[in-house]
């Protein structure tokens, strides 16, 4: 079965719904929600999510086309937008529908920043 634009939103939204849930749960905060959609001033999918004190931006995609490049470069604007310390995608894995097995891709720098605890070069 072939995706329509209606059915593409439907899988992206329900997949937002789930992983922000999930680390609502997983990480005992109820501040973690899926975010409104602000347009060109998009600040991430899922809000709440903080690392060392700051703001975490998470963009979530739920497609069979990968396109990584653009989708860091889009969390990377949406994490200015934010005035978040990092921004990362939590994206669809294929064969599982279990919240905790998704991955997660970051640049090199973010993930300097995490392993630094925050402290930015």
């Amino acid at each position: 079965m072939t995706r329509n634009r209606a059915s593409a939103r439907k899988a992206g939204s329900s997949f937002e719904r789930a992983q922000a849930d999930w680390l609502a749960t997983r990480l005992n905060d109820d501040r973690i929600d899926r975010r409104v959609k602000t347009g060109s001033q998009d600040r991430g999918d899922i809000g709440g999510v903080r690392f060392a004190g700051s703001r975490v931006v998470i963009e979530c995609k739920n497609t069979s086309r990968d396109n990584l490049p653009a989708w860091i470069r889009e969390a990377e604007i949406e994490r200015g937008n934010d005035d978040a310390l990092i921004g990362v995608v939590m994206h669809k894995r294929r064969g599982t529908t279990d919240p905790a097995q998704q991955y997660v891709s970051m640049t090199a720098e973010t993930f300097a920043v995490l392993l630094e605890q925050g402290v930015t070069a």
